[in-house]
């Protein structure tokens, strides 16, 4: 089974074996084409990092810990928690759901777009929008809602701290990107439908799940 203790310990060890050996490399002299074999080794200790977390946060969950307890020991929401590590079951199927993220530049797209919606190239953001946002999301509504976060955190600064969070929910691929303002952080959030297409976009506290 991939979850058993076996599996997770077999993990373990590899992950020890290759990250020893990455310290190794590191304390030794190199070569310029070298450097790259560092990359090599350090991308693939974090995959299997990666690997080793996801079942000790599924042994965790089936020793009946909470999303809550796990959130708050990664420094992260439940529900943050939740969507990189849980298993959602698809209501209309009783199938386990895909998460597979299948936009490889679906931050690099979201934060373009929330750019041009804040400096107000609208021609520009909205070559990305969905039927039903191209509709809804007029001039006038994007200036009521852009006041209204002023209102309550003044004047945008810049992009926060940080990389876009990138995850899939149901069918559309969801961006959360912070972004700094005079007296606070908030967060964009850019949905994409199937098409790759924005289905959705918000500015939002920093805390909404």
């Amino acid at each position: 089974m991939v979850d058993s203790p076996r599996t997770l310990a077999a993990l373990s060890a590899l992950l020890s074996e290759q990250a020893s050996g990455l310290a190794e490399a590191v304390g030794s002299p190199l070569s310029s084409p070298a450097y790259l074999d560092l990359v090599r080794g350090a991308r693939d200790v974090d995959r299997l990092a990666e690997q080793v977390l996801k079942l000790c946060v599924q042994q965790c969950r089936d020793a009946g810990h909470t999303w809550q307890e796990i959130g708050d020991l990664l420094g992260v929401t439940r529900q943050a928690a939740f969507q990189r590590f849980g298993k959602p079951i698809d209501p209309r199927t009783g199938e386990p759901m895909d998460k597979t993220v299948r936009m490889s530049d679906a931050a690099e797209r979201a934060v373009a777009i929330v750019t041009a919606v804040l400096e107000g190239r609208m021609d520009e953001a909205r070559q990305s929008f969905d039927a039903r946002v191209l509709e809804a999301f007029t001039d006038e509504v994007r200036g009521d809602g852009l006041a209204a976060v002023a209102g309550l955190v003044g004047e945008f600064e810049g992009f926060g701290e940080g990389e876009p969070f990138v995850r899939r929910i149901g069918d559309h691929t969801v961006v959360d990107i912070p972004l700094r303002y005079e007296a606070g952080d908030m967060k964009a959030r850019v949905a994409f439908d199937t098409d790759e297409k924005v289905a959705g976009i918000f500015v939002l506290a920093p805390e909404t799940p």
